[in-house]
């Protein structure tokens, strides 16, 4: 198995005891590669995060597989740096997945208004499909309008996930087929 000095030299030469990030590259997926996330992202390692993945962009892996499944808590700050990673590989034509995030990880991304921005999955086979569908183009039936079904106050939808409505804050999911349903 390689080590993540393998897949970009120098990787592990500093370190954060309270994040630790593994890299695996992402068969299947062009300029792919899986980033596992341990710990917590917060105010006062957000700086070394940041750091450590400008450095996995800049190595030419523009579109990212981020596994949060061990990752227990996001500050804000936190969140505004995976923001920033989708900031500098958008242009780049690369893309950014959240996988298997915990609950209360999920619930500040939420809160924040942030999960709207993030293509959030639950597997492995579901983010490497989604990378797969944009490198064909999947004749997506997004961006749309929908009316939210508790309000019904107009909403742009820009892809299929989970929203929150801006109007009455239930939430509502909308599907690759752009089928509406609440929660």
């Amino acid at each position: 198995m390689e080590s993540n000095n393998d897949i970009i030299p120098g990787f592990d030469n500093d370190r954060d005891d309270s994040l630790t990030i593994n890299l695996r590259r992402a068969d299947g997926v062009k300029d792919g590669l899986f980033i596992y996330l341990s710990g917590y992202i917060d105010t006062y390692n957000s700086s070394f995060f940041q750091k450590k993945i400008t450095n996995v962009i800049e190595a030419g892996y523009i579109n990212l597989i981020f596994n949060c499944s061990s990752l227990n808590y996001v500050s804000s700050t936190g969140i505004g740096s995976f923001t920033v990673f989708l900031k500098m590989v958008k242009p780049k034509s690369g893309d950014i997945v959240l996988l298997e995030i915990q609950s209360k990880v999920y619930e500040v991304f939420q809160l924040l208004g942030f999960s709207q921005f993030f293509n959030i999955k639950n597997t492995a086979e579901e983010a490497i499909a989604f990378f797969a569908e944009e490198s064909l183009g999947s004749g997506s039936v997004f961006p749309f309008v929908i009316a939210c079904p508790v309000c019904s106050k107009k909403l742009r939808a820009t892809r299929a996930g989970r929203f929150r409505c801006s109007g009455c804050k239930s939430i509502i999911a909308i599907n690759d087929k752009a089928e509406v349903s609440l929660g």
